[in-house]
């Protein structure tokens, strides 16, 4: 088994998930008592959204560069930015070390396509949903057709991410406003919808969904075991 090497603390609610799912995964590979071998290297999520909404994105990737070769002197073997919003800066990421990095759009869009869907919404970060790092990859390198919500709705779902899903709250009238957004591209043509943040999958499943629902926080950490135990 090869170690996995974790890049996480953005936000601990999501990176704790990764490695609950990670653990799970591997034993219902492996059975008994095996484990994942990884290396988690949290960072202070409130450093990093300052350099967000600063756009000092260069500041941003120099911290999880470290990170990355933090994590590699402890032994991983590859790499994974716990968050699909600072794949902006995968490239910078992947140059900081010798280690293949598990990319979260790459592994998402495999999936969508396994479903022999076309036509995808995404949800996520104002970054995520609006800038071309995530929704464009998806485009150029897979040939999905990407929808995301209307200015109103990305507002509403950016906010509930950094207000309250990053923090741990959970609230029943931000879970129904996300139904209600789901729906909304589900008419608008979307044949499933791409859950692009890490923390979405903690507020809704695919029971509040009448069309496939993409967490990325459990296709990327099933990508992960599928490269640390050869496939």
């Amino acid at each position: 088994m090869k170690t996995i090497g974790l890049i996480g603390g953005m936000s601990w609610e999501s990176s704790l998930e990764y490695y609950r799912l990670i653990n799970q995964y591997v034993r219902a590979r492996l059975g008994g008592m095996h484990s994942a071998k990884c290396v988690l290297v949290s960072l202070d999520f409130s450093e990093i959204e300052v350099l967000q909404r600063a756009n000092r994105w260069d500041e941003a990737a120099e911290r999880l560069a470290r990170a990355a070769r933090q994590a590699q002197s402890a032994g991983s073997e590859c790499i994974l930015i716990c968050t699909n919003t600072m794949h902006k800066v995968a490239e910078q990421v992947q140059a900081a070390t010798a280690l293949p990095l598990v990319h979260i759009a790459d592994a998402t869009a495999q999936q969508v396509l396994q479903k022999g869907i076309g036509t995808v919404g995404l949800l996520g970060t104002r970054y995520t949903m609006e800038e071309d790092f995530y929704r464009g990859r998806l485009e150029a390198h897979f040939g999905l057709d990407v929808m995301v919500p209307d200015e109103e709705d990305r507002t509403a779902v950016h906010n509930i991410i950094f207000e309250e899903l990053v923090v741990g709250r959970i609230e029943e009238a931000s879970r129904a406003q996300f139904r209600r957004v789901m729906a909304s591209l589900q008419a608008g043509g979307a044949q499933g919808i791409i859950l692009g943040c890490t923390e979405i999958g903690l507020l809704v499943d695919q029971s509040h969904s009448q069309v496939p629902l993409f967490d990325t926080t459990r296709i990327h950490a099933e990508a992960a075991v599928a490269f640390a135990l050869g496939g």
